[in-house]
């Protein structure tokens, strides 16, 4: 793959003297899914503003497609949909309107038989003429999407597009993702909702006070960081560990109703079985026993905590 974004140590700040960005360099490649995660006021929205051309870089340079998005701005901004997280649209338009008003903004011909595939995709045909302000939350949202499909860009930007929308729309808007990545769209979304970005996400960067502190392939993030842990379950409580397990790291949980013992999945020499062996000696009897892995979640709120 190729990348289709390019940012070469981008950084932005306002004239408060706050600074968003500082000295972002970042590939992003042609067909793939990339989750940008970080807490609020990290620099999520103010990098991809930047790179949608709504907000200015201070310094730096970034390239969509190989256009300059400040030298060759019309381009570069062809390339690119964006569904932002506030809700735009002209109230008393129709959908169908609204949409094929969008795709004409960047210069595109007319194309009904198009819009009409978007708007089924994303179960709006039916509403295809109604007026936007007669809509529902969640379906003023499936227009943003629409429009920014509009015009058949490369690259869809995706900034918190699920947040206070229904089930129904988010499992449908992540089918239409794996699609447009199987016809080759590069998708960069933002979310809080971090199982989706562990669900759907090929790379994941984390972005912390205006430095991105990590880009990652997704499943070499979750072998490297995180962790496996086996819960322990006992019969009677343990007031405190004997001698002769303090060895193993053990952590009291549940008022001594259960043991927490860490270990590395990756490592042949788990530990367990002889773990298990010293329980026995000891004379502690279990009720049951289970294993854990770290999500992503908790590999995310682990790396803002201590940074990399």
């Amino acid at each position: 793959m190729s990348a289709i974004i390019h940012i070469d140590q981008l950084g932005k700040t306002y004239s408060s003297g706050h600074t968003a960005l500082s000295d972002i360099s970042l590939d992003i490649q042609e067909g793939e899914i990339f989750a940008l995660l970080g807490p609020n006021g990290a620099g999520k929205t103010t990098l991809i503003s930047i790179v949608c051309g709504i907000v200015n870089p201070g310094s730096g340079r970034v390239l969509v497609g190989g256009h300059d998005i400040v030298r060759d701005y019309r381009a570069s901004r062809g390339l690119i949909g964006l569904v932002p997280q506030e809700l735009v649209n002209d109230v008393f338009e129709t959908v169908w309107a609204t949409v094929s008003f969008s795709r004409g903004l960047f210069g595109k011909k007319p194309n009904p038989a198009y819009i009409e595939q978007l708007l089924k995709e994303l179960s709006l045909w039916d509403k295809r003429d109604a007026k936007l302000i007669e809509l529902s939350g969640g379906m003023k949202r499936r227009v943003m999407i629409a429009k920014a499909l509009s015009h058949e860009p490369r690259v869809l930007f995706l900034d918190e597009p699920t947040a206070g929308v229904d089930v129904e729309l988010r499992r449908d808007m992540w089918a239409m993702v794996r699609r447009l990545r199987e016809r080759g769209v590069t998708v960069i979304l933002t979310t809080h909702y971090i199982e989706e970005a562990e669900e759907m996400a090929d790379r994941i960067g984390i972005i912390r006070k205006g430095e991105l502190i990590l880009v990652e392939d997704k499943a070499v993030l979750m072998q490297r960081l995180g962790r496996k842990e086996l819960i322990l379950h006992l019969k009677e409580p343990l007031s405190a560990l004997p001698d002769s397990l303090v060895p193993f790291r053990l952590e009291r949980i549940e008022e001594g109703h259960g043991l927490r013992y860490p270990f590395d999945s990756q490592d042949e020499d788990s530990g367990i079985p002889r773990l298990l062996t010293a329980l026995a000696a000891a004379g502690i009897e279990l009720r049951d026993l289970k294993s854990k892995e770290s999500s992503l979640e908790d590999i995310f709120v682990s790396l803002l905590k201590e940074g990399v």
